[in-house]
């Protein structure tokens, strides 16, 4: 049996990818994991965290129809109103996530007295911070 995915096709009985257009070239499954996951917007606030650790960002989002908020400081993404997986690589804002804002916060991050850089940016707005960042 073949299954195709994100235009490569699944070797049946193993781990394995090859490009559905017949190149030779196979890649193994957590590899094309990887590289799916290094787009998504989680991923990429994480990497912004890191080039800019001064700052925390906390992004209100809905969730899977469910409000969340999420802080993100130095590449780690926490929940503030729901478990958070003990596994890092466990996306805290996967994909379809609808981001409603992000605020921008000095770190360190104290809940009862937050220094804000910026309140309420859209995600167009922090896109224009991801690529002056490169992420």
């Amino acid at each position: 049996m073949q299954v195709e995915l994100l235009g490569f096709v699944w070797l049946s009985g193993t781990s394995r990818l090859k490009p559905s257009a017949g190149s030779s070239t196979i890649k193994s499954v957590p590899t094309i994991a990887k590289s799916i996951v290094k787009q998504t917007i989680g991923y990429r606030l994480e990497q912004y965290t890191l080039k800019r650790p001064q700052e925390v960002l906390i992004v209100t989002a809905e969730i899977d129809g469910e409000p969340d908020q999420i802080t993100i400081f130095k590449g780690f993404s926490s929940s503030l109103m729901r478990p958070t997986d003990f596994d890092p690589d466990v996306p805290m804002l996967p994909a379809g996530t609808q981001i409603i804002a992000i605020d921008r916060l000095q770190s360190p991050y104290n809940p009862l007295a937050p220094r804000y850089i910026q309140q309420g940016l859209s995600l167009s707005d922090m896109e224009v911070l991801l690529q002056e960042v490169g992420v």
